[in-house]
């Protein structure tokens, strides 16, 4: 299985690197911009629509490993839906689409993907299966619109997705649970991540848009909550804890001050840490050391779960002070 998920990682690192520059071109001459506007991180217009070669590839990955029993047959299906998402994302990214219906769509695709799922209790039996059921949809709901939300500066989402990637494959490893596919579907997604940052990193000449973003959170969020199931709960709690406490305290904080939490912002911790000096390198490499921490915090947890925890929620706290820090800083020049 070693071997297998290094291949399918490899094919599928080179396949997104070799097509990438080639859709980038596309992009060009179809004029298909983000075209910068007062929120923004970035002050030029950028081609949009990376994953128009990251998401199928990885999807050819994913039914590949799935329809050759190297991973579970349900990862089939997940992909066939995060598939549906990538073709509305990306009817989204061209003419926008109301928020309503992005999220009913949101919902139908996780209540869906929610059968192809292992058994088990993500809650781990601490509430009635049908309360534990309706948590993890609204929970996966959640984690496809924050990782959506979270893409707001250069190479970030990359970071993100190897990370989560090779903490997974790393945490399966240590378990005993590479066995059931897991680990090389995992890969597949850090492989493309990082092939993806080549053209993603600060001054970013692609971005993803969500046509990348929404399918990647979906086939994540269903790597975690399939991980949370199997038991290990602690270790899926941390690694994407940075992204979960970023998106969820800038959520609520705007919900508290009575402000239209839905429409778009430049207020999460990572977008004020830029301050005025458009600074996505110095930033992503804080999330990027951050991220790594909470890898080592994930295998720590695969034996002591609250150990791990704590570690990595003292992580946590010292990425969101830094960012504090930088955004003060910046003010105060």
């Amino acid at each position: 299985m070693h071997a297998t998920a290094a291949a399918a990682a490899l094919i599928v690192f080179l396949a997104t690197l070799g097509m990438t520059g080639r859709l980038r071109d596309w992009l060009e001459r179809r004029a298909i911009f983000d075209q910068p506007v007062d929120r923004s991180a970035h002050n030029v217009p950028v081609p949009r629509g990376g994953g128009l070669v990251l998401v199928p590839v990885l999807l050819a990955a994913w039914l590949g490993l799935a329809l050759t029993g190297l991973a579970p047959a349900g990862d089939a299906a997940l992909a066939a839906l995060a598939a549906g998402l990538m073709l509305l994302s990306w009817r989204d990214d061209l003419r926008g689409l109301p928020v309503g219906l992005r999220l009913l769509c949101h919902v139908l695709a996780v209540v869906a993907g929610l059968a192809f799922l292992p058994p088990g209790a993500v809650f781990q039996g601490l509430l009635p299966p049908f309360i534990d059921r309706a948590a993890t949809t609204l929970l996966w709901v959640w984690f496809v619109n924050l990782f959506n939300f979270m893409d707001g500066i250069d190479g970030i989402t990359g970071i993100e997705t190897a990370a989560l990637g090779f903490g997974l494959a790393l945490v399966a490893a240590l378990a005993g649970a590479e066995d059931d596919g897991s680990a090389a579907l995992a890969l597949c997604a850090a492989a493309g991540a990082l092939a993806f940052l080549r053209w993603n990193w600060h001054p970013a000449r692609l971005f993803l848009g969500d046509v990348g973003t929404v399918p990647l959170g979906y086939l994540l969020g269903s790597l975690l909550l399939a991980l949370a199931a199997r038991g290990l709960w602690a270790p899926a709690l941390i690694l994407p804890l940075y992204y979960l406490a970023d998106a969820s305290l800038t959520l609520a904080g705007r919900m508290l001050r009575g402000e239209r939490f839905w429409q778009p912002h430049r207020q999460h911790f990572y977008q004020r840490a830029l301050g005025g000096r458009d600074d996505h390198a110095a930033v992503a490499r804080l999330v990027l050391a951050g991220d790594a921490a909470l890898v080592a915090c994930a295998l720590l947890a695969v034996a002591r779960p609250w150990t791990g925890l704590a570690v990595a929620a003292f992580v946590v706290t010292g990425v969101l002070a830094l960012m504090q820090r930088r955004s003060r800083l910046a003010a105060a020049r």
